[in-house]
């Protein structure tokens, strides 16, 4: 348990953000896990078929994941203002939210996802094997959901350590069922997909029986669980402006995924490893941006308004020193990084990687900029700004694939993320100097905070 409204800022900031970097790494590993080992035993038609569902995960999954983390802001403000009895009655609303929204969409998206994966352009020859894999990965959301409210919650709460640790755990299982089921039951990418929701159901348990244990504060009492149409409703409001945000962004990939879809095959599979190798790339920009939001959270339940302002100038400064190091890496290791990531040699389809992260990477100050922002406001509770730049971002995808992908091929989708990125900058901006929470101050002493 750490409180982020006192002590000094840039400390506090990196030693919340190492766990969850260290966090989100593994979590990658579920992903990369099952792109190597399939891309080395099933082809690249079967990477092709998890490449060709990723947009689709980020849309309905990454909502759900969103609602959780905007879930887990409120419990951070409440413990950063210490009412204990209110975070209490978070967690217990953020359980019985979670669980309806889950069953409800993964009913939804199933129901659907023939005409959603031929909306997609999925190619026939793999279209059998996408369907098999995101099919499962759906049925199973209420799992990834229960996960991210426990984990969410220990975060809202400054303890980042724990989540890490049950993440390596699960990761490491999911390894080893990835090669037994794969390998061994030879049941093809469905062995991938079950082998990902077992592991993540083993890191719920985990997560259950440690706050069981050790914060037992966080456990909410039958009471607690009376709704309160207010508290749901505030919650709810963060949660899905949260949801939406990442949703947003999800649905614009969708659209990008259905105009990559169209150029082939190893186009999809040059596109699918240069996004595996951007995830690592871009995840330290976003766990300072996630840092910044439970950060800004905490200490504006304590009313540190100018905490706030000096941890979100921390957190940018951080992520353009990371963005140094990612354009070095980019341009002497790419090749390198294709291949360990997917097994892929080919040299057209490794030019195109390369090509594709050098533009890209290029523009990733820019990106630091957008994460810390969007996440900041959200957690002071600016609902509207994060989501109108989502819109831009949305809408930015939607142009590229309508008007510079027929016209300039791949390469138009190469260039779509750094100029929507521009356009994003610009209206954060706006939103952060326009914020009221922003422009006022408080009694703080300055000297601790630096």
């Amino acid at each position: 348990m750490k409180d982020l409204t006192k002590g000094n800022i840039t400390k506090l900031i990196l030693m919340f953000a190492l766990p969850l970097l260290l966090g989100n790494v593994f979590q990658l590993f579920y992903n990369l896990a099952d792109t190597r080992i399939v891309g080395q035993t099933l082809g690249k038609n079967a990477i092709a078929a998890l490449g060709a569902t990723s947009s689709v995960n980020t849309v309905i999954i990454g909502f759900l994941n969103g609602l959780t983390n905007g879930f887990a802001l409120v419990t951070a403000r409440f413990f950063g203002a210490k009412e204990f009895d209110r975070l209490k009655k978070s967690v217990a609303h953020a359980l019985t939210l979670g669980v309806a929204t889950a069953i409800t969409l993964a009913a939804l998206s199933l129901a659907f996802i023939d005409p959603l994966l031929r909306a997609l352009n999925t190619p026939d020859n793999i279209f059998k094997q996408a369907k098999a894999y995101i099919v499962i990965i759906l049925a199973g959301m209420i799992i990834s959901m229960f996960y991210n409210i426990c984990a969410g919650i220990l975060r809202a709460v400054g303890d980042t350590v724990s989540p890490l640790i049950f993440l390596i755990i699960s990761t490491i299982a999911n390894i080893g069922l990835d090669l037994l089921f794969i390998l061994g039951f030879k049941m093809g990418v469905e062995g991938a997909a079950y082998a990902t929701l077992i592991a993540q159901g083993i890191s719920v348990v985990l997560c259950i029986i440690y706050i069981i244990k050790k914060h037992r504060f966080l456990i909410p009492a039958k009471s607690d669980f009376r709704f309160n149409f207010k508290l749901a409703g505030d919650m709810y409001a963060t949660g899905v402006s949260m949801g939406l945000m990442i949703s947003l962004v999800g649905i614009g990939t969708v659209i990008m995924q259905g105009a990559i879809n169209i150029f082939g095959t190893d186009i999809i599979v040059a596109h699918t490893t240069a996004r595996k190798i951007s995830e690592i790339f871009m995840l330290p920009i976003s766990v300072f941006g996630a840092a910044s939001a439970t950060f800004s959270s905490q200490n504006y339940g304590a009313g540190r308004i100018d905490r706030v302002k000096v941890g979100v100038k921390k957190a940018t400064l951080i992520t353009w020193g990371w963005s140094v190091i990612v354009i070095a890496a980019t341009w002497l290791f790419t090749p390198f990084f294709a291949h360990l990531i997917t097994g892929i040699s080919d040299p057209e389809i490794v030019g195109t990687v390369e090509k594709y992260m050098k533009i890209n990477t290029a523009f990733y100050f820019i990106l630091g900029i957008v994460i810390v922002f969007r996440n900041a406001l959200q957690g002071v509770g600016d609902k509207i700004t994060p989501i109108a730049s989502s819109i831009i971002e949305l809408l930015g995808k939607f142009a590229v694939a309508m008007i510079l992908a027929p016209r300039m091929g791949y390469f138009g989708i190469m260039i779509s993320e750094p100029l929507v990125w521009a356009g994003m900058a610009v209206m954060l901006g706006i939103g952060f100097a326009a914020n009221k929470t922003f422009r006022r101050g408080n009694i703080a002493d300055t000297a601790e905070q630096m």
